[in-house]
């Protein structure tokens, strides 16, 4: 007898009917990388979490608690295992997560932040949907972003672990430098198809045989 796939459970059939904001792009991502040059991905559907509080009052210590911290200064990332928390404002945080931290598939963070908060001033606010993730790696990624990003891109200004509000491309971004040749690149999901098209013709050129 032929075995029969087990039922998908409720968090099986949310993601399966997801459609991220640079699905179109998959195969355009994929045939514009160039390997060990530059490489460029979307990471869908990460949980994002905005956060407003002091992250001095007791509401921001509980919050602070759940998260693994909050950065104190422009530009820091703090955070604990698979969650970040990226510095947008004196009072202003977006909290980066797997997939599977989402309240739509089990998991437990959003809540977990919400009870933290409590009464205390501020917000917590679901930001899944709000925006997608690009990811550009490789020795060629940070001259790609320098085509159309007035940050000083230089690792001796721009280290790793450091995220800033920026625009690429005249598109407004979150960029964060996750390591020596890697960026991750949060864009509004409307504007994921505009930004997705830029990243690659920027990268074009590198598909070349003559660029070494």
């Amino acid at each position: 007898m032929a075995e029969t796939a087990a039922p998908a459970n409720s968090a099986q059939k949310n993601l399966s009917l997801r459609v991220s904001p640079a699905a179109p792009l998959g195969e355009a991502f994929e045939s514009g990388s160039v390997q060990g040059v530059v490489e460029l991905r979307e990471v869908s559907f990460l949980t994002m979490v905005g956060l407003r509080v002091d992250r001095n009052s007791h509401a921001g210590q509980r919050i602070a608690a759940v998260t693994g911290g909050l950065p104190a200064a422009c530009g820091s990332v703090s955070g604990t295992g698979d969650t970040s928390v990226l510095w947008l404002g004196p009072e202003e945080f977006l909290v980066v997560a797997p997939t599977e931290a989402h309240e739509s598939l089990g998991g437990d963070l959003i809540q977990a932040l919400r009870e933290a908060l409590a009464d205390g001033a501020g917000q917590v606010v679901d930001l899944s949907a709000n925006r997608t993730t690009f990811e550009l790696t490789g020795p060629r990624a940070r001259a790609v972003l320098e085509k159309g990003c007035s940050l000083d891109l230089h690792p001796r200004v721009l280290s790793a672990g450091t995220a800033l509000s920026t625009e690429i491309g005249n598109i407004p971004v979150v960029l964060w430098k996750t390591g020596g040749e890697s960026f991750r690149i949060f864009p509004r999901a409307s504007f994921a198809d505009f930004l997705g098209r830029w990243l690659l013709d920027a990268m074009r050129e590198y598909a070349s045989p003559e660029v070494p």
